[in-house]
């Protein structure tokens, strides 16, 4: 058993169905993620990038594309003026709404694949591990790199 190979097919099959469903929205997964992440209070650019687990790049970009589509809104923190506070707009709140349904219907769909009395097994074990030893590093970490080896033959 290789579990690299099948926690990366299973992730990548699950991505690829996740983003088309979510096409019907105009969203990716990763909006889907951002804005179940921010709908509930208004949260800074760097807390919410770091609770949906992304990098601060792709968070302003993601957040331009919301933003352009009308879904998310960014406004200056009364605290801090050089700090932008993120908030869900009533459309956003429409569009997680209607997308939640279809994530769930989703991720029951995939489950039903499995016997009845190992859903929530798997369920707890992949949230064990994702919790636990595979916590770290993060896909968002910087990846360590290796030495690049030089030849010994000069070209």
């Amino acid at each position: 058993m290789d579990l690299l190979f099948l926690l990366n097919q299973a992730s990548y099959a699950l991505g690829n169905e996740m983003a088309t469903r979510l096409a019907e929205f105009g969203i990716t997964p990763r909006h889907y993620c951002v804005l179940t992440n921010a709908v509930d209070e208004e949260l800074t650019q760097i807390r919410l990038a770091e609770r949906s687990m992304l990098d601060k790049t792709t968070m302003v970009v993601t957040l331009d594309e919301l933003e352009r589509q009308g879904l998310v809104a960014r406004r200056p923190s009364r605290a801090d003026r050089r700090v932008k506070l993120i908030g869900v707009t009533p459309d956003g709140k429409a569009v997680i709404a209607r997308a939640q349904a279809i994530v769930e219907e989703m991720q029951r769909d995939v489950l039903e694949s499995l016997p009845e009395d190992q859903r929530d097994a798997f369920a707890e074990s992949l949230t064990s591990l994702v919790n636990g030893p595979l916590a770290s590093p993060s896909h968002v970490e910087r990846a360590q790199r290796r030495p690049r080896e030089r030849s010994l033959i000069p070209h």
